[in-house]
């Protein structure tokens, strides 16, 4: 979680840094472009915005009309003496006197005007890198299946079969595993949609999709989360390191070399790590979906913020994140944290499916029926097979014979 978030500051410091110096080097230009101009809004001006980059307003942000009393006092009525522009700059910066009759934590908030930076973000480098990121995994696991293929069986199949999970703990896995998928595909099509499916569906079709992916994404949120409690508690008793997966880290798993089966016990090192990546992620996922399912009721970033900078850590990289944040941008970082999260968590998943169908001969079998071949539990969870075959034995040699 704690290299999430680190990766996530140095994301946005390079965006930031690309931006500083973009505007260090238009500056000057801007500077005359505005002089001739008497001070007004230059046409660079316009297009820095567009583009997401930060644009030097504090000829406008400073010049709202606060040195006129009288005006602020009429600044709303039809013939007040404020003229629009700075009724509107007072307004855009947060300076204007806004009474609402609504009390929502967002209400007062007439413009909100820290949304560009948040909109170029998410349609521009949030996008091409996760993407990377899922493409990247997918071919990944095509060039190892390639190399490696299947993973077989290398031992004579026994014909006997083991309880590997019971049905509790399938339930909780399918849960779990099955909410996510629905969960990651209307994610997708919901970030990706406007491109490819208008031009296949059109506006009108493209709607309704959009329409049912929305009402899918936030009610089989609260399937996951339950999912992910379950498979916390089953599981987590099994998922503590010890020193057995030093062994199979150091042997790969056994994956990259034929005959080659390190000891492991019910959950080797590679699955605890699979483990721990769902229930971080899942947490962290869930903190944010929650935030996004009540808007301005769940906010999390600035008081994040305030902490991280007091590590002196996002200093270290050259960012300064902001503590006071309007209620729209704490939704838009919830919105950036949770797409960013699923990202990485997609492609995790996407490998763990991989390697629990197609990628292992008889690995599927243990959420399937729950029952696997011996010959599989042996050669993948050694010392877990023997930990069954003494209880079953110390249980046979308690049963009166008949």
């Amino acid at each position: 979680m704690f290299r999430l978030f680190i990766a996530l500051l140095f994301t946005i410091g390079l965006a930031q840094a690309t931006i500083a110096q973009t505007n260090e080097t238009e500056a000057p230009a801007t500077a005359n472009e505005r002089a001739s101009t008497g001070g007004a809004t230059t046409l660079e001006d316009i297009l820095a915005r567009q583009r997401g980059e930060k644009v030097d307003d504090s000829y406008r942000s400073q010049n709202t009309g606060q040195g006129n009393v009288e005006g602020l006092l009429g600044q709303f009525g039809t013939r007040g003496v404020a003229s629009d522009s700075d009724v509107y700059r007072a307004l855009r910066y947060g300076s204007a006197d806004v009474t609402v009759s609504s009390r929502g934590p967002a209400d007062s908030v007439l413009i909100q005007d820290g949304g560009m930076w948040w909109m170029a973000f998410r349609t521009g480098p949030l996008r091409e890198y996760g993407t990377y990121i899922i493409a990247g995994m997918l071919a990944i696991l095509v060039l190892f299946f390639l190399l490696r293929g299947r993973i077989r069986i290398d031992g004579e199949k026994t014909g006997r079969t083991v309880l590997r999970f019971n049905g509790f703990e399938r339930f909780g896995h399918w849960l779990f595993a099955g909410s996510f998928l629905v969960l990651g595909i209307t994610g997708l099509l919901t970030l990706y949609g406007r491109d490819f499916l208008i031009p296949i569906f059109g506006k009108e079709g493209f709607a309704t999709i959009a329409q049912g992916c929305k009402w899918l994404h936030n009610n089989l949120a609260w399937a996951f989360m339950l999912g992910l409690v379950i498979i916390t508690v089953n599981w987590i008793a099994h998922n503590i390191p010890n020193r057995t997966d030093l062994k199979w880290l150091a042997a790969g798993g056994g994956l990259f070399t034929k005959g080659s089966h390190p000891p492991a016990k019910k959950f080797n090192a590679g699955q605890k790590v699979i483990f721990w990546a769902c229930v971080l992620l899942g947490i962290s996922i869930s903190l944010s979906g929650l935030s996004l399912l009540f808007p301005f009721e769940l906010p999390m970033f600035a008081k994040t913020f305030s902490v991280a900078n007091a590590t002196g850590i996002p200093q270290m990289l050259g960012l300064n994140l902001p503590t006071q944040m309007s209620p729209q941008e704490e939704m838009q970082y919830a919105q950036l944290w949770h797409v960013i999260v699923a990202y990485i968590f997609i492609a995790i998943i996407i490998a763990h499916i991989y390697l629990g169908s197609v990628g292992m001969e008889g690995a599927f079998d243990a959420m399937g029926t729950g029952e696997v071949e011996e010959q599989w539990a042996r050669e993948h969870h050694s010392l877990w097979l023997e930990e069954v075959q003494e209880k079953e034995a110390g249980k046979a040699a308690a049963s009166p014979a008949e």
